[in-house]
């Protein structure tokens, strides 16, 4: 098998073979994240991404439901007159864009990206990440019920609210290459494409789309109001993060194995997708907060929204493009965002389950 640089993948012998001479043991050099037709089942054993596993088991370790959540207090205060117009409407964009993010995620995951990574391990946690994001459809589905909320109106702000719709539609083309008949990572162009969606999914949807929401969010949570939904976010977000760190690690790993994929001007127009990306959510973040509340600025958003960009074009080797500065530094008790690797040494006990606490 020859990477598109032209260098080969070679395999350890075996001894074990079929009447045909054929081997039937999996070597670890066999493996390959895509273009690898050694095996035609998922064999986990034996491991070479251990990376993978790891964010698998990371991923049930934190299992969780929405309903296992009360929203008694979120109710009361919902049907107060405690809550502006402003602060229902920040947190009614904000389910209105996850209500349909989280399952366009989903959907690249069982029709496009399941298909082309070809790696087990790798595969066996994509299974559990579409869980988790059935997972968190499910709660906005639980928040809007609970709320009593007009269904219609938010499910379907993907079409009614442009800035929402902008985010969407910038997505969903990424995947329409991907889920045409002929679509093959065979070739270099292909397999740019593919890496194009990675990126554009875990690095954009997920590392930058979602965050704004996040924030506004949390600081509800942070006053103590609308706990129910604050809890439910604070546990999505610990989701998304093996999300992101997965996909981070799957980029890096895919580069690492097709260096020729990742050119100058294939870098180029990423960093073009990922500057297109940060405006659109700015303008997100401007559409929830024409006026601002509870200490949150549109414009705080936008240097938010560079800050997280830069951090994540770090993470996959570009350079960082704006030197801003996190502006809510009260982020950091959620999650560190320079460190994501290490955020899961130091877990909240009660958002794991018992099989996998330790006292």
């Amino acid at each position: 098998m020859l990477n598109f640089d032209g260098t080969g993948s070679g395999s350890n012998s075996s001894d074990a073979t079929d009447s045909s001479g054929k081997n039937l043991r999996v070597n670890v050099s066999d493996k390959r994240l895509i273009n690898c037709n050694t095996v035609d089942v998922n064999q986990l054993m034996p491991l070479k991404y251990k990376w993978a596993w790891e964010h698998y088991l990371n991923g049930c370790a934190n299992n969780w439901l929405p309903t296992e959540v009360a929203m008694g207090k979120d109710i009361e205060l919902w049907k107060s007159d405690q809550l502006s117009a402003d602060e229902r409407q920040v947190i009614m964009r904000n389910l209105g864009f996850f209500s349909t993010a989280e399952s366009l995620v989903g959907n690249n995951i069982v029709l496009a990206i399941f298909k082309h990574v070809t790696n087990p391990e790798c595969r066996q946690y994509l299974l559990r990440q579409a869980f988790e994001e059935a997972v968190h459809t499910h709660t906005f589905h639980y928040i809007v019920e609970s709320l009593a909320l007009d269904q219609g109106e938010v499910f379907n702000m993907y079409n009614e609210v442009n800035t929402i719709r902008n985010k969407d539609q910038f997505e969903m083309q990424l995947t329409a290459d991907i889920l045409k008949n002929d679509f093959s990572t065979a070739t270099p162009e292909g397999a740019q494409k593919f890496l194009e969606n990675l990126i554009g999914y875990y690095i954009i949807m997920e590392g930058i789309f979602f965050y704004s929401g996040f924030v506004m969010i949390l600081s509800f949570h942070r006053q103590n109001r609308m706990t129910g939904i604050g809890e439910q976010f604070q546990y999505i977000l610990r989701d998304e993060t093996i999300h992101l760190n997965f996909g981070i690690d799957l980029i890096n790993g895919i580069k690492e194995e097709n260096p020729a994929l990742w050119s100058p001007e294939f870098q180029a127009r990423t960093l073009e997708r990922i500057k297109q990306a940060v405006e659109l959510e700015y303008q997100y973040a401007a559409d929830c907060l024409p006026r601002g509340i509870l200490g949150l600025t549109a414009p705080m958003f936008r240097e938010y929204v560079q800050y997280i960009a830069d951090r994540r074009m770090e993470r996959i080797g570009l350079k960082a493009q704006y030197g801003s500065k996190n502006p809510f530094p009260w982020m950091v008790e959620t999650i560190d965002l320079g460190k994501e690797k290490n955020f899961f040494e130091t877990r909240v006990t009660e958002y794991q389950t018992a099989a996998s606490l330790q006292w």
